[in-house]
């Protein structure tokens, strides 16, 4: 199975909010919510594919060459690739009712964990998601990131006991979740989190925690005091936030304020092919996460959809590598690309 044929099965099963589009880049589904669109009129979802493409690569072949490593490092484990699935829940809410949230991270997290990449999973409303997300994690050897929303810290230590139980090898919260208009003013609350009220969150983890949804240097150093192991930089794929920055235009300030920190830096919103992952990975990320794709790539073709989309993923990604002269992740330098 080819990624084109995930791409047509997907269009005849996914429901009438997802068009699974040749590219994923925020215009078809507009600001569809409940589905994959975006906050206001949908432009940061937009801009967020926008501004990779506005970046470019330099090939350059006068170099040794020889095997490609696409591997990467992370809190102790080894990825085969430097990209991960990002999280999603409330999924019949959001799609169709081909998958719930029961068989979407079964599917999911069991078919990356074979392909050597991590699943983040959702969270939501409904307290079902998280149970059934850490127990996919449990069952694939802790091959995944539960992502908690930023309930109130009773809320909180609840799903932190399931994280815990799944043996999961990091956790991460999606701060900036506080923006979803279907979490406002609903009981338990959502909302932004104090550095003080992140302390206790991240002690309360008992493992790596990352805070997802850092879009400012301010922001990095706030996770950074907290004590996060990690930020992805990222404005919820425009679902939050309508007129914000694009990912790609507050990585590399973000990436240069945390240098030699130890924290490391994942980024999302409109990666869409191998050729980006290498973009972000030179402008100072340490991996990215790709989110409605891998929607699209469960309902197109389930453990073998996904697959089929993380190879295309890899193949891209290595020959972007082999053809800038970068034989690893580690010999990515920022002269490989040309900004805007």
């Amino acid at each position: 199975m080819n990624y084109a044929e995930v791409l047509a099965a997907a269009r005849e099963c996914i429901g009438t909010k997802c068009h699974a589009c040749p590219v994923c880049n925020g215009k078809a589904c507009g600001n569809t919510m409940p589905g994959p669109g975006a906050k206001g009129v949908g432009d940061t979802a937009v801009r967020n594919y926008d501004k990779w493409q506005e970046v470019r690569v330099n090939m350059d072949t006068l170099y040794a060459g020889g095997p490609i490593d696409t591997s990467l490092e992370l809190f102790g484990r080894k990825f085969k690739y430097p990209f991960f699935a990002g999280p999603v829940g409330a999924v019949t809410l959001h799609y169709s009712d081909k998958y719930n949230d029961v068989t979407y991270n079964n599917t999911l997290v069991s078919a990356c964990a074979k392909a050597g990449i991590a699943a983040f999973t959702g969270d939501g409303l409904d307290a079902s998601v998280m149970q059934v997300a850490t127990e996919a994690i449990k069952a694939n050897d802790g091959m995944g990131v539960p992502t908690v929303k930023p309930w109130n810290i009773d809320t909180i230590r609840e799903k932190m006991a399931l994280v815990k139980e799944s043996g999961s090898f990091a956790v991460a919260m999606d701060v900036d979740a506080a923006g979803l208009p279907f979490l406002k003013g609903m009981n338990p609350p959502a909302g932004p989190k104090s550095v003080a009220e992140l302390k206790e969150i991240v002690a309360a983890a008992g493992r790596p925690f990352i805070v997802k949804g850092v879009m400012t240097v301010a922001g990095a150093m706030k996770a950074k005091e907290a004590g996060a192991a990690a930020i992805i930089v990222s404005n919820h794929g425009g679902r939050v936030l309508d007129q914000c920055a694009a990912t790609a235009e507050v990585l590399p300030e973000i990436a240069a304020a945390l240098k030699g920190s130890g924290v490391k830096i994942l980024v999302d919103g409109g990666i869409r092919s191998g050729t980006d992952i290498f973009k972000a990975l030179a402008m100072g990320a340490d991996g990215v996460l790709i989110c409605r794709p891998f929607v699209v790539a469960v309902f197109g073709g389930g453990a073998e959809g996904v697959q089929a989309y993380i190879d295309k993923l890899a193949g891209e990604l290595e020959d972007t590598m082999s053809m800038c002269g970068a034989a690893s992740l580690a010999e990515i330098t920022p002269d490989m690309i040309r900004l805007p």
